[in-house]
């Protein structure tokens, strides 16, 4: 089927482009959010009235594209991204990914918009991406991986037990000291009276 897209709609066509499309994509689709018209003579006499005021449109466009193409391209992404020591990623850089360091610098784009080479990056290094803006203009942009290496730390002492522990060792050194010291002095046996064993005291 036949019709005239009313809107831009990245990647099928510009404002004004006659495009062939299937009939349930345009009835279900298209024709409802106003993004095309059916081609007839009817909308055909109409976009030609305009034709001036379409071009004008597409003029200031192509205008803008540049200027972001030329900004873009001077861009140096840095994505960091947690890896091992043979620069493999632990998970990958994707056009999301992408798409989501472009929104920190002030840019938005759809992630159909960004190409890049395979569907994904998963080691450190040095990459290009291609990000599509008006009609057949493209930036290429320059992508730089930086690993950030993930390092195991041991497991902490356990809160307490290492205080524990040294009262332990404490106790094992305290009663080792007793040992080596042999038995404890006590005390001498106090002597008895001459009333508590019975004896009598004889007069002179």
């Amino acid at each position: 089927m036949k019709v005239i897209l009313n809107k831009d709609l990245s990647p099928l066509g510009e404002e004004g482009d006659v495009k062939e499309v299937a009939k349930g994509y345009a009835r279900n689709f298209l024709f409802p959010r106003g993004i095309a018209v059916p081609y007839n003579d009817r909308t055909v006499k109409a976009f030609e009235a305009k034709r001036e005021e379409i071009e004008a449109r597409k003029a200031e466009k192509r205008k803008d594209a540049a200027g972001l193409k030329e900004k873009l391209e001077a861009l140096k992404l840095e994505i960091t991204m947690p890896a091992g020591a043979n620069g493999k990623l632990y998970g990958a850089v994707t056009t999301q990914t992408i798409v989501d360091e472009l929104a920190k610098q002030g840019y938005q784009f759809e992630r159909k918009r960004i190409e890049m080479a395979g569907t994904n990056f998963k080691n450190v290094g040095k990459y290009k991406a291609s990000i599509k803006l008006y009609e057949s203009a493209a930036a290429e942009i320059d992508i730089a991986v930086i690993g950030q290496e993930i390092k195991t730390e041991t497991t902490a002492q356990a809160p307490g037990r290492g205080r524990s522990r040294r009262r332990d060792v404490e106790a094992s050194d305290e009663q080792a000291a007793k040992t080596a010291a042999g038995p404890s002095v006590t005390e001498a046996p106090k002597a008895e009276s001459p009333a508590e064993t019975g004896e009598t005291s004889t007069a002179e």
